[in-house]
């Protein structure tokens, strides 16, 4: 096993608040060890196109409490080509990077397992994503901070729909999870979330509007997943189905969009970035490769990026019970 003494690390994909606390946690960790850290500018991007930092204790002072991430973050469609991925790689080279640390989601990570496949690269993924639908950890950095960011919102948007007798339609993000949707209907008491993990025969709108109906409730608050395809799903989609099978309610709706990735990151994604990033320099230590940090039960966790990426991280059901009942 080559001794690793130089480092690299990126963001890649959307940002998550605590991304930060995550880079900081990583170079001083590196950095106790004796360890030379690169931060690498503008993610994959910025590995093609020799976009390199040198990180110390006093560039990383005083980014804990910022949300976004201080060395950028870009989408690559360079690093889906070979080309892309042999230029990357002979830049990391050339500084003397020995491992990789990746912070970011789905797609981030199945970048790092076919770089680490193709060049034998020591990597390690950190879940960084408010979607929280990496497999394998029960949390992801940036999801408590948008979810109290949406939890926020709906308050406000309540006021309002009480006044007005309104049914809101508030879209949120998630991909192709409901994480954020159900979590957030349950935390700020929302009459219904319409997720991709509840799609069943059962019309979830029409079951909705008959059970508002039932319980004589003008004013609701509904949280829809955002929708992958065009013209089916989503908040616009739902609302436009009120108004014309259920005229008599007056519909409004709110996309939330990118605000819920912005803020200053609460304290839980403080420290579990914090204690991610140690746990991935001991990782290192320890000889691991092509592993994701994760947490399980409040332990840190080693995922293998294959599992993390490939599987489905299923929602507990009984949340859906949870919110179905309260919300009667």
């Amino acid at each position: 096993m080559k001794t690793i003494r130089t480092i690299g690390v990126l963001t890649s994909g959307g940002d998550a608040p605590g991304m930060n606390a995550c880079i900081r946690a990583i170079t001083r960790s590196a950095v106790y060890n004796g360890w030379k850290v690169y931060g690498i500018l503008r993610g994959y991007e910025g590995l093609i196109n020799d976009e390199f930092v040198e990180l110390t204790t006093e560039k990383v002072s005083g980014t804990i409490q910022k949300g976004g991430t201080i060395l950028k973050t870009a989408r690559s469609k360079a690093f889906m080509t070979e080309e892309g991925r042999a230029k990357a790689y002979e830049n990391m080279a050339s500084h003397g990077i020995d491992a990789l640390l990746v912070i970011g989601g789905n797609g981030s990570l199945s970048g790092a397992q076919v770089f680490a496949r193709e060049y034998d690269i020591p990597i390690v993924g950190l879940p960084g994503t408010i979607d929280n639908d990496l497999y394998g950890t029960d949390l992801t950095i940036g999801y408590d901070t948008a979810l109290n960011t949406i939890v926020e919102c709906v308050d406000k948007i309540r006021d309002t729909a009480s006044s007005h007798d309104r049914i809101f339609f508030v879209e949120v993000m998630g991909r192709d999870a409901g994480f954020l949707a159900q979590n957030s209907a349950i935390a700020a008491g929302a009459e219904a979330a319409i997720i991709p993990e509840d799609q069943t025969d059962v019309d979830q709108l029409a079951q909705f509007i008959s059970r508002g109906v039932r319980k004589s409730k003008n004013s609701s608050i509904v949280i829809v997943s955002e929708s992958k395809s065009e013209g089916h799903g989503g908040a616009m989609y739902y609302a436009e189905r009120v108004r014309n099978e259920y005229p008599e309610y007056d519909v409004r709706v709110t996309i939330l969009g990118h605000l819920q990735r912005g803020g200053t990151p609460t304290a839980s994604d403080r420290i579990l970035a914090s204690r991610m990033g140690y746990a991935s320099i001991e990782a290192l230590q320890e000889g691991q490769r092509n592993i994701m940090i994760g947490i399980q039960n409040d332990e840190i966790v080693y995922v293998p990026i294959s599992k993390a990426i490939k599987k489905d991280k299923p929602i507990d059901k009984e949340l859906i019970n949870v919110l179905s009942v309260l919300s009667i």
